[in-house]
């Protein structure tokens, strides 16, 4: 659920089930009656928790070295340590480790300059502070990047809360976003923070939806973008402004939109900004719909709206390079937040829009421009991978469209990457392009492809090995691909991760574990997950099955919009089918000791499996993870309406969605429960509200079905916090190996 799997077999029921057992209250790990796998050879959940972490990598403007913030967590001392990676494009010059003791946020000043942004100071004086970094690169044996000085200080912002740093180096303006009250004054925060907290009383007080999002109570500030001055004198030192030009004053506007956005919901130029934000005028708990709008980078204008006002969402707003064109993705139906997201570009000299990639049935997530304004990069979600590609930039048509006749190598584009999941891209001088890749094996790091202006295909070469020291000699699956007839009869494709010592022939000797993946508008990719990582499971003894079902993304729209009002049908049909065949190719699979466990819509799945016996499936246990429990109940008590109104068939009232709540509702089917079921549930998650899964405990316990209840009171729709992570994978594999194993 979105801002990241008909043949017979004996029927469930009661008698088929586990004897019935009393419930447990344990909740710690004081008396463990359970240990993970562990070994040289075997990547566990301890090794998944302390792997390090890395982020996007950001190269400067000289293209010969990037930074990357890395994170690190030691489960010995409990601390996450934080540092930033600067590595050399292209010789081999040693990467610096510059270690973060208060973590902070980095961008580029230039080309030997990084800021660092970190809050300093305890309670009502904490203010971010902002130091400048000089790198120097030594040329001798061997060749290494050092900061001979200590980090220099700028300056200080009003607050502790500024964030999300872009520098226009060429008009000496940071732009950022920070959170203001009504009045819109950055210097005023803390004035009107205090005397918010002593109003006297705690209530939160609304007039209109949208009261709580993602994991967080609205409280009476906004988020709003700010330009201010940051220069270097003549002296060689750098210099903060102290006037900060609330770009969004007055219009409604709030940007990044929540509770994804950062620097990817806005650009600089040298001018100006570009940015997108709900619309104002909707209710944004029931509408999707983003504008992009374009404003002087000083605020010497109001903002201007670039967009038709006919389409839903947009995301990544961005310049290319001489400023005078910019691009965007935009989603066609308000409401529809997994709709197809085009390229669409806008030029400022002629005030002409249009649609680059109207007939290619993939979603654009993210674009930049080359170097020379001649190309566009883009990333896209391709057969369960996220890949780069390419297209020439069009010849400007006359007026604006959203389908202009365009000759073919415009419209088909090139592919230039074709494993993993990339991101952060980043075009370089001379045909080159930094960008950030996982894998199912392997977590982030930075890659290059090179001789980007040959023909076929591009020269990669890998930057950094964040993991590789911690992956070293853990055998990794690949995964294997299946594809298969599912429901009306399209072609649906999944993964099977094969557990380490796997040997063909050697019949039922593992157990089965089928991963159902969230969104519902989501996919199984060949993707690195903190979370849910499918080699993880896989190392604990089992075999993991992730099927890619109608709904799923990546495989063109029609598949995806599929499963509209439609939640326990076809994915369903599917997962029967996808069971199936690897049953019938894969002897060395047991049967008879098969579980199953989703997230999200996943959950949904769990929940609508317990309450369906006729599939089949036969597993011994289920794992429930923030799943939708009462669906009408949903369709009142999510944070985003939106979602449920589009995959419901409407409002939890009117009559097209009264008849899909009653045929797909889990509660509805609750009398038919009988499987032992382990429920987990984030108290902050105001996607699904927890009472889901207690509703779901709640029905199981009386039921007298074999339960168990894990509540997080501190996280949300997802298990962030290290050692919460650890505890979810130790409750987890203690409940799906105390009946499969």
């Amino acid at each position: 659920m979105r801002v990241p799997p008909g043949f017979p077999v004996s029927v469930l029921g009661l008698a088929s089930q586990v004897p019935l057992q009393p419930p447990s209250n344990s909740t710690s790990m004081a008396a463990p009656d359970f240990v993970f796998e562990e070994g040289p050879q075997i990547f566990s959940p301890k090794d998944l928790v302390q792997l390090p972490r890395a982020l996007e990598g950001v190269a400067n403007a000289a293209g010969d070295l990037v930074f990357v913030p890395v994170s690190e967590y030691s489960l010995k001392d409990k601390k996450n340590s934080k540092s930033i990676h600067v590595a050399a494009v292209e010789s081999t010059i040693l990467p610096l480790d510059i270690p973060l003791a208060n973590g902070g946020e980095a961008f580029w000043l230039d080309s030997r300059t990084l800021a660092h942004a970190v809050t300093e100071g305890t309670d009502k004086d904490k203010v971010i502070n902002l130091y400048a970094i000089s790198l120097k690169v030594d040329t001798g044996s061997p060749a290494i990047t050092t900061f001979p000085e200590s980090p220099v200080h700028i300056g200080k912002f009003p607050t502790s809360t500024a964030t999300n740093f872009r520098y226009s180096a060429e008009a000496g303006v940071l732009v950022f976003s920070d959170y203001v009250h009504a009045d819109g004054d950055l210097k005023k925060v803390k004035e009107n923070d205090e005397a918010w907290e002593n109003r006297g009383d705690t209530a939160f007080v609304y007039d209109e939806t949208f009261e709580r999002h993602w994991d967080t109570w609205v409280g009476p500030k906004r988020a709003s973008l700010f330009s201010v001055k940051l220069t270097k004198q003549p002296a060689g030192k750098w210099a903060l402004g102290d006037e900060y030009v609330n770009l969004l004053k007055g219009t409604g506007h709030h940007a990044p939109v929540e509770p994804f956005g950062g620097t990817d919901d806005f650009d600089v130029s040298e001018t100006h900004v570009i940015y997108t934000a709900k619309d104002p005028k909707l209710p944004k708990a029931w509408h999707t719909k983003q504008n992009i709008y374009i404003v002087d980078i000083h605020g010497k204008s109001s903002p201007r709206e670039l967009t038709s006002g006919k389409q839903g969402a947009t995301h990544n707003p961005v310049f290319n390079t001489a400023g005078d064109k910019v691009a965007w993705i935009e989603l066609d139906q308000d409401g529809h937040e997994s709709d197809r997201g085009k390229l669409v570009i806008y030029d400022l000299t002629k005030d002409v829009r249009f649609t680059v990639t109207q007939h290619w049935d993939r979603t654009v997530s993210s674009i930049a421009f080359a170097h020379d304004d001649k190309t566009v990069f883009f990333t896209a979600a391709d057969i369960a991978r996220i890949k780069i590609f390419s297209l020439p930039v069009p010849e400007t048509p006359a007026e604006s469209t959203t389908d202009p006749d365009l000759p073919s190598a415009f419209r088909q584009p090139r592919e230039l990457t074709s494993t993993g999941a990339a991101s952060g891209i980043q075009p370089l001088s001379n045909g080159r392009l930094v960008f950030t890749r996982s894998s199912l094996t392997a977590p982030n790091d930075v890659y290059i492809l090179r001789e980007l202006n040959e023909s076929g295909k591009p020269k990669i070469d890998q930057l950094t090995q964040f993991s590789a020291t911690g992956l070293k000699g853990k055998n990794l699956s690949e995964g294997e691909e299946i594809w298969f007839e599912g429901a009306e009869g399209k072609k649906i494709h999944g993964w099977v991760i094969k557990p380490p010592g796997f040997k063909e022939g050697e019949k039922k000797k593992w157990p089965i574990l089928l991963a159902i993946h969230g969104g519902p508008e989501g996919a199984w990719e060949d993707q690195w997950s903190n979370r849910w990582n499918l080699n993880a499971f896989a190392q604990q003894g089992y075999a993991v099955i992730a099927i890619n079902p109608t709904g799923s993304t990546s495989y063109g729209q029609e598949l995806t919009n599929a499963i509209k009002e439609d939640w326990g049908g076809k994915p369903f049909v599917d997962l029967q089918k996808g069971w199936k065949h690897v049953l019938d190719h894969y002897p060395e699979l047991d049967p008879d000791r098969a579980v199953a466990a989703g997230a999200s819509y996943g959950g949904y799945a769990i929940n609508w499996i317990q309450g369906h016996p006729e599939f089949g499936f036969n597993f011994k246990a289920l794992v429930c993870h923030d799943g939708a429990f009462g669906a009408q109940y949903h369709g009142y008590s999510t944070d985003e309406l939106f979602f449920f109104n589009y995959e419901w068939g409407g409002r939890p009232w009117e009559p097209r969605a009264q008849e899909v709540i009653k045929k797909y509702d889990p509660i509805n089917f609750v009398d038919k429960w009988s499987t032992p079921m382990l429920v987990i549930h984030g108290s902050k998650d105001y996607r699904l509200p927890e009472t889901d899964g207690i509703g779901a405990f709640h029905a199981l316990q009386q039921r007298g079905v074999p339960s168990r209840l894990v509540i997080f009171p501190d996280e949300n729709h997802w298990v962030l916090n290290h050692q919460n992570s650890l505890k979810w994978h130790y409750e987890v594999f203690r409940w799906l190996g105390k009946y499969a194993k």
